[in-house]
């Protein structure tokens, strides 16, 4: 008998005793490596995960900002592969019916987690119901699932943040100057939960102006509306500083170009939200927040990163697959992004 490589093979039992002192050296190995190596050997195991994104329609955006459900699905691809994790990609279509039917698949296939992103509080409950029956754990987006450990952003937070940026810049430029506060964008959409969003921002406008007026301007979600609806308010203020909250990015730069068109670029200050890529953009686009581009009147945006759920999310599932103790809420760490922080945070995609 011959080995693989073609010599001769050794006597039966010096096979054997090799193949102990194989082991014996592999078990002394292992202990000695302490037990973080076991730990690694139980690591192999591979997960099935379904994660099923709110709506992956072109050019739809999620909540109330300039991202994509693609966005948040392509996060998902990258962020997965320093994980021993299979992805199963469903698209809810923003509908009960195929979040439903989504969720039943999943539980077809036996997933060890579903990752769910509806804005349906409502289907989240039966859905929740369906995958606790089959023993599957689950994890929210944005919108609870009962149960579930939920991942969200908070808009109240976010606004608040681009309120106090702009209250401490008129406090510091415009000191004495007669001021008036502008929100301008979906004030009202509830599915965006923007309320909550327009709520920190009239919180913030006033934390060093507290005696500031602040109009609200109504777009219905169409940034065409913003210059007319700006111009009328610039129209009855000739000589007063404006300090604008817009609830979106594409907002904000329609804002900036109302004063433009005005004349009146110097009498405003606007702060977006979002950060996608219509303000930061590549190393050739046009970019309102950039370190070339200090003297924008956009001076600021907050950061949402839905274009980097994965890398958030996914160590919260692996946590919950190796059944540790997980957090019941983890909220997006808004932050507000500027000229002196872009490259830090979003250094240009296309850079080397």
């Amino acid at each position: 008998m011959e080995s693989a490589a073609g010599t001769p093979a050794p006597p039966a039992g010096r096979r054997w005793f090799f193949a102990w002192i194989g082991l014996a050296g592999l078990l002394l190995g292992t202990c000695l490596a302490g037990p973080h190596a076991l730990v690694a050997v139980e690591q192999e195991r591979r997960y099935m995960v379904a994660f099923a994104n709110l709506t992956e329609e072109p050019g739809a955006t999620l909540e109330g900002t300039g991202f994509t459900g693609r966005e948040v699905r392509e996060s998902f691809v990258l962020a997965v592969r320093r994980y021993p994790i299979d992805l199963v990609f469903y698209d809810n279509h923003r509908d009960s019916r195929t979040a439903l039917a989504n969720a039943e698949d999943a539980v077809q296939r036996k997933v060890d987690l579903y990752i769910q992103y509806l804005d349906d509080p409502a289907t989240n409950v039966k859905i929740g119901q369906s995958l606790r029956a089959a023993g599957i754990r689950s994890l929210a987006i944005n919108t609870p699932v009962p149960g579930a450990p939920l991942y969200t952003l908070d808009n109240r937070a976010a606004g608040r943040i681009a309120g106090e940026a702009l209250s401490e810049y008129g406090a510091k430029n415009w000191r004495g100057l007669p001021t008036i506060g502008v929100i301008v964008g979906n004030l009202r959409a509830q599915e965006h939960r923007i309320p909550d969003r327009v709520q920190g921002a009239s919180e913030g406008l006033k934390r060093h102006l507290p005696a500031l007026k602040i109009t609200p301007l109504e777009t219905q979600g169409n940034p065409a509306l913003v210059g007319p609806l700006l111009a009328k308010v610039l129209a009855t203020q000739p000589a007063t500083k404006v300090l604008i909250a817009a609830m979106d990015d594409a907002s904000a730069l329609a804002a900036k170009s109302a004063l433009e068109s005005a004349g009146r670029l110097a009498d405003g200050a606007v702060v977006g939200q979002g950060v996608d890529r219509s303000v930061h953009g590549g190393m050739n686009d046009r970019k309102e927040i950039d370190p070339s581009n200090r003297g924008s009147i956009v001076i600021g945006s907050v950061a949402f990163y839905l274009d980097r759920y994965g890398y958030e999310i996914l160590p919260i599932a692996m946590r919950m697959l190796r059944s540790e103790t997980v957090a019941p809420r983890t909220v997006t760490p808004h932050r507000l992004i500027t000229a002196a922080n872009v490259f830090i945070e979003y250094p240009p995609y296309d850079m080397n």
